[in-house]
Formats: C-alpha cells, sequence, structure tokens
C-alpha cells in the first residue's frame, strides 16, 4: 500500500494546532483535538451547520463576511429583540445591545462598522438610524421615511442603501446613506419589500420580496437608474441574502421553498443546493463562495455556512486503530 510519505515526500504532521498556511493536498494530526485533518477543495455547493446563535434572531439585521459576521436584533417571542452577536466563524459571542430593539429591520456594513435601519416594535414604525464601532451603537440621523421590512445593503456603515419597505406608501421607495444623512433616490421600479439585496450603495441588486404576494424580479441599481434583468427562478420574500451586484445568493423564503437557494452570476439566477433547514425571515453575510444564514423561523438561532464548489476546505478524517 502506498503511504502517504511516499506520495507527498514527507510525513503526516503532527501540531497542537490546526496550521493557518495550508496548502491542498496537506495532512496533519491535531494533538488538541485528538484528529486527524486535511486540507482540500469542496466539490460542490453545500449548506453545513454551524453552531447556533446564543439568541434568537428572526428577521434581524446583519453584515460582514462568513468568518466575521455580526446579527442584531430580530423577533425572539414574544417581541422584538436589541441583543447583538458577533461570528468568528466558529462560534457566536454576545455583545452591547442595540439602543432600540427592533425586528424587521435592516443591516450594512462589516463587524466592526455596521449600521442598523427602520424597523419595527411595539407596533411602531421607525426611521431609527444606529451605527456600530466594533463596541458600541450609537444612534444617528433618521431616515426620512420610517418603515419596516425594509431591506438594506452596503459594505462599510458610511454608505448604504435602504431599498422598499412597508406600509405600501415605502413599498418603491430608496434612501442612500452616506455616513451623516439619508437622502431618498430613485425608486425600485416595482414596488416590493422583505425581498434580498446585495452590493453597495451605488452598484446594488435587489431579488424577490413580497408584492401580491411575491416577486421574483430582480433590479440593478448602478447609483442612478434601476434596472429590470433577469428573475429569480422562484418568487419568495423573507430571504437571506448577500455577495455583490454580479456574483449574489440568496436563500430561505416563505411559503413552501424555504431552502432553496439560487445564485446569480451577472446575468442568470441558479438553483443550486437547498439550505438544511428551510427558514424565513433569515438574515445572511458573506458572498457566493461563503455565505452565512442566520436565524430566521424556525428555529430562531440556527446557523448554516454555505461554501461553493471549488472552495478550499478542511476534511476531519475517520481512522481507526
Amino acid at each position: 500500500m502506498t503511504t502517504y510519505k511516499e506520495i507527498k515526500g514527507t510525513n503526516i504532521e503532527i501540531v497542537s494546532s490546526d496550521p493557518s498556511n495550508t496548502v491542498e493536498g496537506q495532512v496533519w494530526y491535531n494533538t488538541t483535538t485528538n484528529l486527524v485533518k486535511g486540507f482540500g477543495r469542496s466539490a460542490v455547493n453545500a449548506w453545513s451547520a454551524a453552531n447556533n446563535s446564543n439568541s434568537s434572531h428572526r428577521n434581524a439585521g446583519s453584515a460582514g463576511s462568513q468568518t466575521a459576521a455580526i446579527v442584531f436584533g430580530g423577533r425572539p417571542s414574544p417581541g422584538p429583540g436589541a441583543a447583538t452577536e458577533l461570528y468568528n466563524g466558529t462560534s457566536w459571542t454576545e455583545v452591547n445591545n442595540l439602543n432600540q430593539a427592533r425586528h424587521y429591520f435592516a443591516g450594512a456594513g462589516t463587524q466592526t462598522a455596521a449600521l442598523g435601519f427602520g424597523g419595527y416594535a411595539g407596533g411602531t414604525l421607525y426611521a431609527l438610524t444606529e451605527t456600530w464601532n466594533g463596541t458600541n451603537w450609537t444612534e444617528v440621523n433618521d431616515m426620512n421615511s420610517a418603515r419596516g421590512r425594509v431591506t438594506g445593503t452596503g459594505t462599510t456603515n458610511t454608505a448604504a442603501l435602504a431599498i422598499g419597505g412597508y406600509p405600501a406608501p415605502n413599498a418603491a421607495l430608496v434612501e442612500t446613506w452616506n455616513g451623516t444623512n439619508w437622502t431618498e433616490v430613485n425608486d425600485l421600479g416595482t414596488a416590493r419589500y422583505s425581498g434580498s439585496a446585495a452590493g453597495t450603495n451605488t452598484a446594488a441588486l435587489m431579488a424577490g420580496g413580497i408584492n401580491s404576494p411575491t416577486s421574483a424580479l430582480t433590479e440593478l441599481y448602478n447609483g442612478t437608474n434601476w434596472t429590470e434583468v433577469g428573475d429569480l427562478n422562484t418568487g419568495r420574500g423573507y430571504t437571506g441574502g448577500c455577495g455583490t451586484q454580479t456574483a449574489a445568493i440568496v436563500f430561505g423564503s416563505n411559503g413552501t421553498p424555504k431552502a432553496l437557494t439560487e445564485i446569480w452570476n451577472g446575468t442568470t439566477w441558479t438553483e443550486t443546493a437547498d439550505m438544511l433547514t428551510g427558514r424565513e425571515g433569515i438574515a445572511g453575510a458573506g458572498t457566493t463562495a461563503a455565505a452565512l444564514g442566520i436565524g430566521g423561523e424556525s428555529p430562531q438561532v440556527s446557523t448554516e455556512e454555505f461554501l461553493g464548489a471549488g472552495q478550499p476546505t478542511s476534511v476531519i478524517f475517520n481512522v481507526s486503530n
């Protein structure tokens, strides 16, 4: 039988912690976890279970990447929450709460520079905006129109886009944030709320949403105007999403296709691997290569990680004595 050393020219490494500079085909034994691991690339798009959040987050705000995400607010029973948590790629840690508990609102930015805006609490619609500096939330200037079920996108807490919302007068409304003030810009071509957005405040995508009763419509924003492009394969709302204007992912939904996942390549949407547990009101972070699905209903604490085909991944080997 051919040995690992004969193939690779070296023995399996013995280490106390997983190496950070791995290469494809590398294998090592971790004496701390007593596991034999290897490094390769994923063969297919796939979702996997990750550690649960500490608090319930349904229709929450979120931002960041798969290994550095933030989730805030949402709707733990019986009412809206203010809990904020950070994800490091392995586990969730509770940090300082929002100043105003809310759900059905939106987020943008990164784990250390996030923005939360709009939402509901106790039957009240909010125009409230809060900015996160990595430690605390601070109230800043309000949106021009109070609304819930708003969709948001943006890669920093100084440049974001608020799209659609509820009630109906706000369903096509779009506002852009410059770090100080919100400014109304051109409306969506088709009014809707609780869809998924991706990209920046000058190069955004809005997909799906609720519009008598659901929509499959996708629109692109170039900083001035919205343009209709290829529809989702399945119309739905209350989805999670993340990515860029040319490479986005949408997952979860209301209704029956709750586990459905679709990927956008800049031209068309393609159905790919379903989530392990279908949920609506789910929050998202990351990219099409490495996405995170957070909370939703139900369970509201569930977290899943999406890994795109061909992406680096670590494998745990089953080794018998």
